[in-house]
């Protein structure tokens, strides 16, 4: 169901009528039977990506707005991404840090790839590819923690 748009808890009834139309839905039992397949629409890779991207723009509520506070970014990642590698460590790491205050939608956009690709043990990390500074910075942390621990 696509869902464009809207704002945060607000989906206007002409884009609410428009994705019920899309999966060809009158009616609330065709809905109730329509879930478990958007739901397993949502975790394939490409329909993950869009879904990911269309959190972050949901949570903005100023028209202008370009950036998530840290505070919302870190609730939003918990919940969309749950329990994928580097998400836990890399929000302690959002709480412990001063330099940040917010995260942009490159930053949070790299953070998915960087979650599908780069191993727990972050071995397979190359800082010479064009990550964010942002996610430069959680690696050296992390790293860190690893040294401590070790």
């Amino acid at each position: 169901m696509e869902v464009a748009g809207c704002s945060a808890g607000i989906f206007l009834m002409e884009e609410w009528r428009k994705g019920l139309k899309s999966m060809r839905v009158d009616s609330l039992d065709k809905l109730r039977k329509a879930l478990p397949s958007l739901q397993q629409e949502m975790v394939s890779p490409y329909n993950f990506k869009d879904f990911y991207t269309f959190s972050f723009k949901y949570c903005l509520t100023e028209p202008r707005q370009k950036t998530l506070d840290l505070e919302t970014a870190c609730q939003m990642l918990s919940l969309v991404l749950g329990s994928r590698p580097h998400v836990a460590s890399f929000l302690r790491f959002l709480q412990e840090q001063s330099e940040y205050k917010a995260m942009n939608l490159d930053q949070w956009s790299a953070f998915l790839r960087f979650c599908d690709e780069i191993k727990p043990d972050l071995r397979n990390y190359d800082e010479s590819q064009a990550w964010p500074l942002l996610l430069d910075n959680y690696v050296e942390w992390a790293k860190k923690g690893m040294v401590t621990k070790s």
